[in-house]
């Protein structure tokens, strides 16, 4: 069998299911327990056959309720014809419903023990969900036939600290519309057709989805969701998203997903206030309820909370083959008083900040994913100085296999927002990351909250006239992949967008008609494979061995030298330029005798620069030069980058 084409179905079979009830006894046990990770098989609605009678089998887990009905499209909507059954004193209430079908829309009706308290709720573990403002969800399974099983298998063997790891971050809804159809947004299945294609011509490598969750509000950008286990239906099915997966993964590219364990929203059908007690949030609001976003905040403490979020986040590994979960907001749940003024919050029992039980559900959480899938990675969105996320539980880390590095990106944008002329006196705002550049993983995030709220799109926070502005964002570029650390950037900013990004309308493709815009776009892409061909540009992203500075200090003129290095002696020397005065005979001590091939210059002419170079290259000369025994005669053009492989790569001259 050709391994290419072999086919993988995900859990659900083909056939219903024959069942009496998917739980037992034993999952029952670990659910309470917080020990069981693969709920999605278990709670919910699963179809299947009962006494020969094709149906669906409901389950749900309400402790406070008096009464639980399911109701829909099955039964006319009736509250009362479908009792659900207690199963024990384990919270759970389930039945088989015969006649329900694929497809059809339901929600369960609770009572309360408390207050004649009732109300209709969607499935907390439901595949899929009606499309707002409707609130139902939907009888679904997870039928797919996988054409990526050499994907998977080559994941795990992989090792990503020492791979290329460049990361497209990609809004679904915004990416790219249909202007004849209502300016409505591409489906999953179109954007398998699109979105392939270009991020393989860009280099990227893997694609970042921001929460594809199901979520009632378009606006919150999938940062508010009802749905832990169902994707957004505004671009199609399950078995839609499924397909786009696959297709990224054919074509060699990774996804990640968007995933929010750090809250949820207050909307009546989601998981909030479910059976009339708080049963998945806090019910102190100074614990239950995020300041910055008036949502609920999980209940880590709580063992089946713990269940049902890591079940969630194995459920996108595992049924949607992700490669990776970033996770967001991480600070929030790690701090008691995050955003909280004194008298708001709660300390922990030895009086502290920390909040131990969600310290606690995070290194369970990492623990369990590299468990399960291995090659994965989860990459946390924490923006503070907590020590070890990125290093394993077992010497007290939080176990997370990446972190964001938001200081480097706060220092370098606002070091490229001052005029050039200014630029000597922060000199620091560029060097000042290498005094911790390897005390975690990091990922070098330029997200969507970087080109949103004011804050102007990359290109548009640039200095100068139009030249200028377009010099400054491709060395901007390369500085941030000359940098140790994985890549990250948001859609759009390749190109050079001119306005900022807006959920509601596409990414202005038109712009590609200049020429300017077309160069930044080419250098992007010429930088990723670069990064991607080049050993020495990422082997050792993560290590000291794999950086060296060859000049950090010429604050004058603004001029910064670095080398990077891979495990087998290969060598790269980045040389930028962070004004638009352009420098000759600029010398620079280098290791090793012989011929330094210029490989990419951002000033070169089908970039938009101005074509100043140094020919193709420069020999060294042997002799001594800031405490190294050669030196480098060179020609930095203005505002420019330029990148030279050593003569002991092996491809000296190639």
């Amino acid at each position: 069998m050709n391994p290419k084409t072999h086919v993988h179905k995900t859990a659900s079979r083909s056939k219903p299911n024959r069942m009496d009830s998917p739980l037992s006894d034993q999952d029952v046990y670990l659910f309470n327990e917080g020990r069981h990770f693969h709920l999605h098989q278990k709670l919910g609605s699963h179809l299947g056959v009962q006494k020969e009678k094709q149906g669906t089998h409901f389950a749900v887990w309400a402790p406070d309720a008096a009464e639980v009905h399911v109701m829909g499209d099955f039964n006319q909507w009736c509250k009362k014809t479908h009792p659900l059954t207690p199963r024990g004193n384990s919270g759970i209430w389930e039945s088989f419903v015969p006649g329900a079908k694929k497809g059809e829309a339901y929600k369960y009706h609770l009572r309360s023990h408390h207050h004649g308290y009732q109300v209709d709720k969607a499935d907390p573990f439901a595949f899929r969900h009606q499309i707002a403002p409707d609130t139902a969800s939907i009888i679904w399974d997870l039928e797919y036939e996988w054409n990526d099983s050499d994907w998977v298998e080559r994941r795990k063997e992989s090792n990503l600290a020492q791979e290329p790891v460049s990361i497209y971050e990609v809004h679904v809804g915004s990416w790219r519309r249909v202007p004849g159809e209502g300016n409505r947004s591409l489906s999953y299945r179109e954007m398998a057709k699109e979105l392939v294609q270009y991020v393989k011509y860009m280099g990227f490598t893997h694609v970042e989805l921001m929460p594809v969750m199901e979520h009632p509000f378009y606006g919150s950008w999938g940062y508010q969701i009802t749905g832990f286990f169902a994707p957004s239906g505004m671009y199609g099915t399950p078995q839609d998203l499924m397909h786009l997966i696959d297709s990224l993964h054919q074509e060699g590219i990774g996804v990640i997903f968007d995933w929010v364990p750090s809250h949820f929203v207050r909307d009546e059908h989601g998981p909030g206030f479910f059976d009339g007690s708080h049963l998945y949030e806090h019910a102190d609001p100074r614990l239950g309820i995020h300041p910055d976003w008036d949502s609920y905040i999980f209940n880590y403490g709580r063992k089946e909370i713990q269940s049902f979020l890591i079940s969630s986040a194995l459920y996108w590994l595992d049924a949607y083959h992700a490669d990776g979960l970033r996770v967001d907001a991480v600070a929030s749940m790690l701090y008691l008083d995050y955003s909280r003024k004194d008298g708001e919050w709660i300390p922990n029992q030895h009086g502290g900040n920390e909040n131990l039980e969600a310290i606690s559900f995070l290194r369970t959480l990492n623990e369990e994913v590299y468990k399960a899938t291995p090659g994965v990675t989860t990459i946390a969105e924490e923006s503070t100085a907590w020590p070890m996320v990125s290093r394993p539980t077992y010497i007290g880390g939080l176990g997370f296999g990446m972190k964001w590095d938001m200081g480097w990106m706060h220092d370098t944008l606002n070091y490229f927002e001052l005029d050039p002329i200014f630029r000597k006196f922060h000199h620091d705002k560029l060097t000042f990351r290498m005094l911790y550049s390897f005390t975690e993983n990091f990922v070098l995030p330029i997200s969507h909250d970087e080109v949103v709220h004011g804050k102007k799109s990359l290109l548009s926070k640039m200095p100068g006239g139009l030249w200028e502005k377009f010099a400054n964002l491709r060395v901007f570029y390369s500085y941030m992949y000359a940098q140790p650390g994985k890549k990250l950037l948001f859609m759009g900013s390749e190109f050079g967008q001119w306005a900022e990004w807006n959920h509601d309308t596409s990414l202005d493709w038109h712009l590609l008609q200049h020429s300017s815009h077309q160069g930044v776009q080419l250098w992007f892409n010429h930088l990723n494979h670069f990064y991607r061909s080049e050993p020495a540009m990422h082997t050792q992203d993560f290590h000291p061995d794999g950086f060296e500075w060859a000049d950090c200090h010429n604050a004058d003129d603004s001029i910064i030298s670095l080398f990077r290095k891979g495990k087998n002696g290969e060598m790269i020397l980045g040389v930028f330029n962070f004004t638009p005065v352009p420098r000759s005979h600029h010398q620079l001590g280098v290791p090793h005798p012989g011929y330094w091939k210029e490989v990419l210059n951002s000033n070169a002419q089908c970039y938009g620069g101005t074509g100043q170079g140094n020919l193709g290259g420069v020999q060294a000369v042997e002799e001594q030069y800031h405490d190294r025994p050669c030196r480098l005669d060179l020609v930095i053009p203005p505002l420019s980058a330029i990148f030279f492989r050593g003569p002991d790569n092996g491809k000296a001259g190639s």
